[in-house]
């Protein structure tokens, strides 16, 4: 199969340097391969998604030039796939309903296996209720659904990252993959997509490099063929947190209106993913120039004064 990546951003927010970085180095690893390039939004939390964050981010990635070569595909309409898949897994004995608050996971939680990106690890407290105690309990709450997640590590190379491993059962435990509001989980979603449009590639920040051995069971118990995967750090900002999706003077929409050449924030990004030294330049040269060993293993710090210089923004 011929080389496919994606960009997969949730309209959230406006379209911050971090994530035009994550876009324009997933864009460049299908181009230098001969490759197609997808875009999907990922707007099942319809509650913060917004029809103004959809089209700036449309308007910003056409800025930049990162086409993409197939239709937009949107999470929200797919709820049937999402079931259909969910009933498979069902068939299985693969997931089962979970009527449990945070706050009681939370309380039921022993310090000694710590946090994971999802919380405390889910100790199994719905794992074997019997048909009537499913019964009963679904009178008064709407269960979420959890994966049974299978002992012992998964272990994959990442393209950048390297060896990983973890074992899903230990450090997080049975995972949601259906809310209790009937919405499919990112981990369900995010497998159930990518496989469907037949993705090979994925490159994406490395604050989701530990919920991949999760997707990895999915595939397995949903017989699907996983992608490679390539974990790239995160731009943080000065405080070192991950930069937000906040207004601002570095939100791609905003130095796009204030008619900042794209050339320049190529440059930029260019700098930060050790394809350039922080002077404009054109994508056609950055796909000449792409090299998945030149990128950074660590995070990159974005420094207010070092963003205003290098975008002209004096």
């Amino acid at each position: 199969m011929s080389f496919r990546g994606r960009f997969a951003p949730s309209p959230t927010g406006r379209l911050h340097l971090g994530n035009a970085r994550s876009a324009l180095l997933g864009w460049l690893q299908a181009r230098a391969a001969g490759g197609q390039f997808l875009l999907r939004v990922e707007d099942l939390d319809r509650a913060r998604c917004r029809p103004q964050y959809l089209d700036d981010l449309m308007r910003d990635l056409e800025w930049l030039g990162l086409t993409w070569d197939e239709p937009l595909l949107f999470q929200s309409a797919r709820d049937a796939v999402y079931r259909d898949a969910l009933a498979r897994l069902e068939r299985e004995d693969r997931v089962y309903p979970c009527f449990c608050t945070r706050a009681e996971i939370a309380r039921a939680a022993s310090a000694p296996h710590g946090l994971s990106d999802e919380g405390p690890r889910y100790p199994g407290t719905c794992a074997r209720l019997s048909s009537a105690e499913i019964s009963e309990r679904s009178r008064t709450r709407t269960p979420a659904y959890r994966f049974r997640t299978q002992p012992g590590e998964v272990s994959f190379v990442d393209g950048l990252q390297g060896p990983y491993a973890q074992d899903v059962e230990a450090a997080v435990g049975d995972f949601v993959v259906r809310r209790n509001d009937g919405v499919a989980s990112y981990q369900l979603a995010v497998v159930v997509d990518d496989a469907a449009t037949d993705i090979t590639h994925v490159l994406r920040g490395d604050d989701l490099l530990s919920s991949t051995p999760r997707q990895l069971q999915l595939y397995a118990a949903l017989k699907l063929t996983a992608p490679e995967f390539f974990h790239v750090p995160l731009v943080l900002g000065e405080d070192g947190k991950r930069l937000a999706k906040r207004e601002g003077a570095f939100a791609l929409a905003e130095l796009r209106e204030r008619g900042l050449p794209a050339e320049r924030v190529l440059g930029l990004l260019a700098a930060w993913s050790g394809l350039g030294d922080g002077t404009p330049v054109a994508l056609a040269e950055l796909v000449r120039r792409f090299h998945p060993e030149a990128l950074p293993r660590t995070p990159v710090v974005a420094r207010e004064q070092t963003l205003v210089t290098a975008l002209g923004l004096e």
